[in-house]
């Protein structure tokens, strides 16, 4: 196929280690497909060490860097560096994950094929902190139909392996400040326009998930970010008052119990629809 310009956009915070982000990069790196444009975007103070492993690969990717002078959070950070994005099709990247090699080439063609399409994503793979164990796989649905359905109780995109039409996503909004959901909040957004999205079927990024990550998704913080998600939903027309308040209080229930509990509840739900 002919070459698609592409940019890739991460949001860098100083809590990430070195490790992951070298091996993030480099994955960007091996890509079957490479970027014309990789934005990072220093969400406030960001190390020395962090910023070496960023130079390094700096010599080797076509990343501009976009340093901010305070944490403003994920949603805010990504709409600052969509900004700095000059291509119309940008894909999304965690710090801490690993794209397989066939990633873009898969995804690019697919969204440059389909003019009609708004976003693109795929099944992930979860390993635990340092990849050495593979924990299953997060399933969702492929087709938009089955996409549209999906979003009224669960979240229908891996936020790490989306590819999306940056003026499609502007036209919404953007991201938009949303605890622990910024992406799913856009998603149901862009899914109430009309606008057709897809998932591919298999996994195209590893991820590190552990009971850090189940640690932040408890908790009143989390209830009132799920409350604030039915209020979303229901002003967009996206679920009716009573399927909304349903699904915000089975979403809601397992953000109480224990971390090893909840544990045992996401791995139940990891690979079901």
């Amino acid at each position: 196929m002919d070459y698609i310009s592409f940019s890739v956009l991460l949001s860098l915070y100083n809590k990430e280690k070195e490790n992951n982000l070298d091996t993030c990069l480099k994955s960007l790196y091996e890509q079957s497909l490479k970027p014309e444009q990789v934005v990072i975007v220093f969400d406030g103070y960001i190390d020395e060490g962090l910023r070496a492993v960023v130079s390094k690969y700096s010599e080797i990717l076509p990343i501009s860097t976009v340093p901010l002078e305070k944490n403003v959070g994920l949603g805010n950070a990504l709409n600052i560096g969509m900004k700095y994005c000059r291509n119309e099709i940008v894909a999304r990247m965690d710090t801490d994950d690993i794209c397989c090699s066939d990633r873009f080439i898969k995804q690019i063609s697919y969204i440059n094929e389909n003019p009609d399409i708004a976003i693109v994503g795929s099944m992930i793979d979860e390993y635990n902190e340092d990849f050495s164990i593979r924990l299953g796989r997060r399933i969702t649905v492929c087709e938009h139909e089955d996409i549209v359905g999906y979003a009224k109780k669960r979240n229908p995109f891996n936020h790490m392996t989306v590819v999306f039409r940056k003026s499609f996503i502007l036209s919404v909004g953007g991201y938009r400040h949303h605890l622990y959901m910024e992406d799913y909040n856009l998603w149901l957004r862009v899914l109430s326009t009309g606008k057709k999205t897809y998932n591919f079927k298999e996994s195209l990024v590893k991820v590190r998930t552990g009971t850090s990550m189940l640690k932040r998704r408890k908790g009143i913080p989390y209830i009132l970010s799920e409350f604030k998600l039915a209020k979303l939903k229901y002003a967009l027309g996206y679920q009716g008052i009573g399927g909304a308040i349903g699904v915000l209080f089975i979403r809601s229930l397992p953000r109480l119990l224990p971390v090893n509990i909840l544990t045992a509840v996401y791995n139940t739900l990891r690979t079901k629809r």
